[in-house]
């Protein structure tokens, strides 16, 4: 089962919309996307932690941080990213667009655009499941004394007495499969002590060479 992490194609897509009204010049672009890409960041990373209680990025240890949300580096990449979207890739994607529109029947192309809305949203609850269930896993299993570890050994206890559907979370969301997805995910325990998830698991390597060390 495939997972997403959902900020890559949330930010493009909330940066093609509103950087049009900026499509000037390619400084106004990267202004934009700078800006847009940034709130947009900080927001997903406040949200997560606010809702799901781990973060899934960390820039603490980055030069000009803002809580270790956002940097000064990603930032950047934002901006530069907006100027290759908005002048490239949605200009490539709309003459793709155009070109299915003359050859597929209209209601075929929006019944099909329905259907990838729907599975990419269903897919963004199933990771975001997938996700509490592996915090809570690494949690009980590591006897981390977390704010919410009672209520965390609560829904372990009853999971193991679904058989059913601890194989099914064992099997599709086993700790490599996480881990390779979220490989920046931390908590912190009661006493406030960050705990990287991967360092429970060192026998697992991220698919990326990890430019900035924790």
């Amino acid at each position: 089962m495939v997972h997403f992490c959902g900020i890559y194609g949330v930010g493009a897509v909330i940066i093609i919309v509103f950087s049009q009204y900026f499509n000037k010049n390619n400084l106004t672009l990267f202004l934009s996307g700078y800006l847009i890409g940034s709130i947009t960041e900080y927001l997903t990373s406040f949200l997560v932690e606010m809702v799901m209680h781990t973060k899934w990025w960390d820039y603490s240890n980055n030069i000009l941080n803002i809580n270790g949300r956002i940097c000064l580096l990603y930032s950047v990449f934002w901006g530069i990213l907006t100027i290759f979207l908005v002048k490239k890739f949605n200009p490539f994607l709309d003459q793709i667009i155009n070109k299915i529109e003359i050859r597929i029947p209209r209601k075929l192309t929006k019944g099909f655009l329905s259907f990838m809305v729907i599975f990419l949203m269903f897919n963004c609850i199933l990771t975001c499941y997938a996700q509490d269930m592996f915090v809570t896993r690494m949690v009980i299993e590591n006897d981390i004394k977390t704010t919410d570890f009672e209520k965390r050994e609560a829904v372990y206890q009853k999971l193991e007495e679904k058989n059913s559907l601890l194989t099914f979370i064992n099997t599709y969301w086993n700790d490599e499969k996480m881990i390779k997805t979220f490989p920046n995910m931390k908590i912190e325990d009661g006493n406030g002590n960050v705990i990287y998830l991967d360092s429970l698991l060192p026998e697992i390597q991220p698919y990326y060479k990890k430019v900035f060390e924790k």
